[in-house]
């Protein structure tokens, strides 16, 4: 995973049902392989995941250093989380993290930056996962 030549999978992506955890283990790939780039794998969006499983970032990271496949991750995440979920807790909370927006005055003066900064004119930016795919196109030579 070479997140300098490619963004990771959109925040959207589910594996499990799990929102933002595809782009979780991308970051956390390219972390190990020192391809990150500008991510950074365990950051507050990632840290929201942690927090709704109860799984540990760096036994998660140790996990997937030895090379597993999403599969694989996904099945020592269900054994070793401390937060067992139902599937429809899963599904909520996917779909709440889709909607979320940024919900007080510094984190929306940090989105607004981002947004005047790549698409100003684009109007359709509300939620952290449109800012967060539009950043991602962007950045690696999409047009707005």
């Amino acid at each position: 995973m070479n997140l300098t030549q490619r963004p990771p999978r959109s925040p959207r992506c589910r594996l499990g049902g799990y929102a933002l955890l595809p782009r979780l283990l991308d970051k956390c790939r390219a972390e190990i392989a020192g391809t990150s780039g500008e991510y950074h794998y365990n950051c507050p969006l990632d840290q929201r995941f942690f927090a709704f499983t109860g799984v540990d970032h760096e036994a998660l990271k140790a996990e997937v250093a030895k090379g597993i496949g999403d599969g694989e991750a996904l099945a020592w995440i269900e054994a070793n989380a401390k937060n067992k979920r139902h599937p429809w807790e899963i599904e909520e909370w996917s779909a709440w993290r889709d909607r979320a927006v940024p919900t007080d005055h510094e984190t929306r003066a940090f989105f607004n930056e981002i947004h005047e900064q790549i698409a100003s004119s684009r109007q359709d930016i509300a939620t952290w996962c449109d800012l967060l795919d539009l950043d991602d196109h962007v950045s690696y030579g999409g047009k707005a």
